[in-house]
């Protein structure tokens, strides 16, 4: 179990972060949820020991997140949003060399881990071509693979399905759901639908706010039956919004339809639809802006 309780971040611009963050994330995956910008990478870089928080706590079993850096870097496996690597080595080299980081100094011993994460994150026929010569979701694979090394405890993914085409992302998608049975993982993402296939259950965050926990299909069932949709004009778009709560908005075979929330159906021309959790999402993120104005 990972606690978190108010956590504040603010840069030396002025601008903060996080605002006051308490979460409890159990075994499994989690998915943090949120807009970029929203104080995701803050939290997680402030989680994975490389920059400090102004305020708060954050324990992670017996450890102390936040004052024993050197004891979470020893549970921790870590996949940044921008994951680099060394173009002209080989994958199987460069996986032994971050063992060999990693205290794995026994040469069969670190041979033998390689190899069995290699085979794990589906490179192993890959293991002697260069790292240059990777698609996307391979090298976020290899990245997978380099965070676990060390069995660790808690797992960070930041943002690692943007820009993979539909195969890797499900293939990524997989692999961390097989990782997540056994311990911690935060998956934090701008894209819904990793939430929703993946992670039983969930944050949403923006402006460093945390403005909903919980299950993704509870916080869904909360809306079912008040999700209306219909298809508008450009032009009508703004009269739609100023008189109903418009939770989302999509140009589907060159027209845009809007969903709306209502507890009964708000005209003859709204039809209704099954709740997902992007409507669950942008009605929060509608509701926390509308708070701000």
């Amino acid at each position: 179990m990972l606690t978190i309780e108010n956590l504040s971040k603010t840069y030396a611009n002025g601008h903060q972060a996080l605002k006051s963050v308490t979460l409890n994330i159990p075994k499994g995956m989690f998915g943090l949820l949120g807009p970029n910008g929203a104080g995701k990478s803050t939290l997680m870089r402030t989680l994975a020991t490389l920059q400090d928080a102004d305020t708060g706590s954050a324990q992670l079993d017996e450890i102390d997140v936040l004052k024993d850096k050197d004891a979470v870097r020893r549970v921790l496996g870590y996949l940044p949003q921008d994951f680099g690597v060394y173009p002209k080595v080989s994958a199987e080299d460069l996986l032994d060399h971050f063992a060999t980081l990693k205290g794995f100094v026994n040469g069969k011993e670190r041979k033998e881990l390689v190899a069995s994460l290699l085979n794990q994150v589906n490179l192993w026929d890959k293991r002697k071509e260069k790292l240059g010569s990777f698609s996307g979701g391979m090298r976020q694979r290899f990245g997978i693979a380099q965070a676990l090394i060390g069995a660790p405890r808690l797992v960070i993914v930041d943002e690692p399905t943007a820009g993979l085409d539909p195969e890797e992302r499900n293939r990524f998608l997989n692999l961390l759901g097989e990782i997540g049975e056994s311990v911690v993982v935060i998956l934090s993402t701008h894209i819904v639908e990793d939430v929703t296939d993946l992670c039983p259950n969930m944050a949403i965050i923006n402006q460093g706010e945390v403005l909903l926990t919980g299950e993704p299909l509870e916080a869904i069932g909360r809306l079912e039956g008040r999700v209306w949709k219909r298809a508008v004009a450009k032009a009508d778009l703004d009269a739609v919004r100023s008189e109903y709560t418009v939770l989302s908005t999509r140009l589907v075979g060159g027209k845009t339809v809007v969903h709306v929330l209502a507890d009964e159906r708000p005209g003859e021309v709204f039809q209704p639809v099954a709740a997902g959790l992007e409507d669950v999402y942008f009605g929060q993120l509608s509701r926390h802006r509308a708070a701000q104005v």
